[in-house]
């Protein structure tokens, strides 16, 4: 297991998401897979669910995510789980502005990844507290 997907695992698992390392393995396998989420996400609007995601994309068979997870969410997990392994893996922690910076550089940001993160800061920082109960925040009542 390379140490970026021992981080983004770790950073993901604690959010109460799926992270296979078929999908996940390395920063090049996370850009591919958030770009066919975001295809999907733009067909289908911001208030997808991963549910409509996962049954129209192919590929994404593997991903058992709770299908009443907003995708926006899932995707902006995914983008700051990146962005912590990167950070965690060079220099030892990431900001929001990492995470951004990531998301510009890797072409997987989006004009509501911002606010999406500001929501949920317990994406990329560790020291949110509740951060294992976003799924359940995320998902739709």
């Amino acid at each position: 297991m390379s140490q970026f997907y021992k981080y983004f695992r770790e950073n993901m698992l604690a959010l109460g998401l799926p992270a296979p390392e078929s999908l996940y393995a390395n920063q090049g396998l996370v850009v591919g897979h958030v770009e066919t989420l975001l295809a999907a996400l733009k067909k289908f609007g911001r208030n997808a669910t991963m549910g409509e995601l996962i049954g129209a994309t192919t590929g994404l068979e593997k991903l058992a995510v709770g299908h009443t997870v907003w995708a926006s969410y899932y995707i902006g997990a995914v983008i700051g789980s990146m962005a912590v392994a990167t950070g965690r893996s060079l220099a030892g922690g990431t900001s929001l502005a990492d995470v951004l910076e990531l998301a510009l550089r890797t072409g997987t940001h989006r004009p509501w990844l911002q606010s999406t993160l500001m929501r949920w800061p317990g994406i990329f920082d560790a020291s949110v507290g509740s951060r294992h109960m976003y799924v359940q925040i995320a998902r739709r009542a």
